[in-house]
């Protein structure tokens, strides 16, 4: 994992990146039978977009992100809520041993990797939680729909042509959130000793202009972010390019797969 979301680039994660509906938590709780008695390990928890609606299910949520400005945001965020069962640790993929031995004896219900999954070494990752699930539990890599550059949507290829220009070279990164991504995750966890299975929950949200420059922001590294003048000159030529429309329909699909040691 690379610790790059720092400084006001955590700030806009926290602000823009988009949650998960209900209906993801469901799937999570039932995929490995979660509830008080458990704890979960969000790893590369960022601002805790996955960790705080989690810890609402279960006994306790121990957040793990190598970025500190990201665990700060997401703790102040769990004050916020008064979520007083999440716990944020610095630490990346290559910790977990390190956490098995201080949680001891202690089996966790879930390892779950929101978004994050492309940063990590897959292989290592998943053999090292093994010993650490207690019966019925499992790993979830959740794939929080495509990034906003890449959606099947006019306004995304709008914005697209925007950030091509901001940024002076094509952009078709898709954070391994494609078919493609999907299947080094799946493959991986097989080659683990994983059952595999997944599922998907799709839904279509407002997306706002602020949301939408935010979240292109929140996927820049710190000491890439333009100035505050490029920024707003940015957002006036988005806004611009869709037509002076202040908010566009976006569809998510946000994919879950989740891996049950055999």
């Amino acid at each position: 994992m690379r610790a790059s979301f720092s400084g006001e680039v955590a700030t806009y994660y926290a602000r823009h990146r988009r949650g998960y509906p209900p209906e993801v938590l469901d799937a999570l709780v039932e995929a490995f039978g979660l509830g008080a008695g458990d704890t979960v390990v969000d790893l590369g928890c960022g601002t805790g977009q996955l960790s705080l609606p989690l810890a609402a299910r279960v006994g306790a949520v121990i957040g793990v992100d190598p970025e500190p400005d990201m665990l700060a945001l997401a703790r102040q965020g769990a004050l916020d809520a008064a979520r007083a069962n999440a716990t944020w640790l610095l630490g990346a993929d290559s910790d977990l041993p390190a956490l098995g031995r201080l949680l001891g004896d202690r089996a966790i219900g879930a390892l779950t990797v929101a978004v994050a999954i492309h940063f990590m070494d897959r292989d290592a990752l998943f053999r090292a939680v093994r010993p650490l699930l207690r019966p019925g539990g499992g790993v979830a890599v959740v794939t929080n729909g495509a990034p906003l550059w890449l959606q099947d949507a006019e306004w995304s290829g709008a914005l697209r042509e925007c950030l091509e220009r901001l940024l002076g070279h094509p952009v078709t990164a898709t954070c391994q959130t494609d078919e493609a991504g999907r299947l080094r995750n799946q493959n991986a966890l097989v080659r683990a000793g994983y059952r595999y299975a997944e599922s998907s929950v799709q839904y279509d949200a407002p997306l706002t202009i602020d949301d939408m420059v935010g979240g292109v922001f929140s996927a820049v590294s710190a000491d890439r972010l333009p100035s505050m003048q490029g920024r707003a000159t940015f957002t006036a030529e988005v806004r611009d390019a869709l037509g002076g429309r202040d908010k566009v329909t976006e569809r998510i699909r946000v994919w879950l797969q989740f891996g049950t040691p055999d």
